[in-house]
């Protein structure tokens, strides 16, 4: 296949993030990959296959804190790969169909937001296994955290018409990294995760504030300049 060109590149870019706004300190090496990987998978994959690769890879995480739990703590290891099959799935389902030119917006946007979530139950499902007690809180409330910065991403499209799923510099991709960085260093490190996980969720909690005012603030101006052009109609009606 021949190499991509600098103008090749930029068109493809295009194509596939035209759609969504996006701030995460990994920007822009993630959609090098993005731009490289979408051109090299085989016709006979789908966007829906894709999606649910990258389901299975969340499915291969909560098997990993299973084992992990009744086997051997080395079974976390297992949830590398997991991860990194829900990256290549997950961040390249809607990418591989825009890029193809066969998109389903709302058809993706759905299932998308679907698959989500039940990844991230599965995951926070895997963490509960694996941690006993008091420490199980921690695990429910880092995923009710990710619930609350979905239910922004979505008011946020409603609202503003653009989709972004970061919160400033960490997105999805972050949060896997992170996550992964959290069970490699429960193999070595026992009890890590727990702290490392509140940790988590305390920052998750402080963004998705910050977000949270920063919408509201958002939709009120929005419904300010409504009712003032709405004023401005009624007074040229009259």
């Amino acid at each position: 296949m021949k190499p991509i060109i600098s103008g090749e590149a930029r068109e493809i870019l295009a194509r596939l993030t035209h759609d969504r706004e996006r701030t995460n300190i990994l920007k822009n090496l993630e959609q090098k990959a993005l731009v490289y990987l979408v051109q090299r998978i085989p016709r006979w994959i789908k966007s829906d296959g894709l999606t649910l690769i990258g389901f299975f890879g969340s499915l291969t995480v909560l098997v990993s804190f299973i084992l992990a739990s009744f086997v051997n703590k080395y079974w976390l290891f297992l949830g590398i790969p997991g991860f990194i099959l829900n990256w290549f799935g997950d961040s390249l389902d809607g990418r591989l169909a825009y890029y193809r030119q066969t998109p389903r917006k709302w058809y993706g946007f759905s299932l998308d937001l679907i698959v989500d979530w039940l990844s991230t139950i599965l995951v926070g499902f895997g963490y509960l296994v694996y941690t006993e007690g008091r420490w199980e809180l921690v695990g429910y409330g880092f995923v009710v955290m990710y619930g609350w910065a979905m239910l922004l991403a979505i008011i946020r499209y409603k609202v503003t018409d653009k989709y972004i799923i970061d919160s400033g510099i960490m997105g999805p991709t972050e949060g896997r990294i992170i996550i992964i960085a959290i069970m490699i260093a429960e193999i070595f490190i026992n009890g890590a995760m727990l702290y490392a996980t509140l940790a988590a969720a305390a920052l998750l909690f402080v963004f998705n504030i910050l977000d949270t005012i920063k919408l509201l603030s958002v939709a009120d101006k929005k419904d300010k300049a409504l009712k003032n052009h709405e004023m401005t109609g009624k007074g040229q009606q009259q």
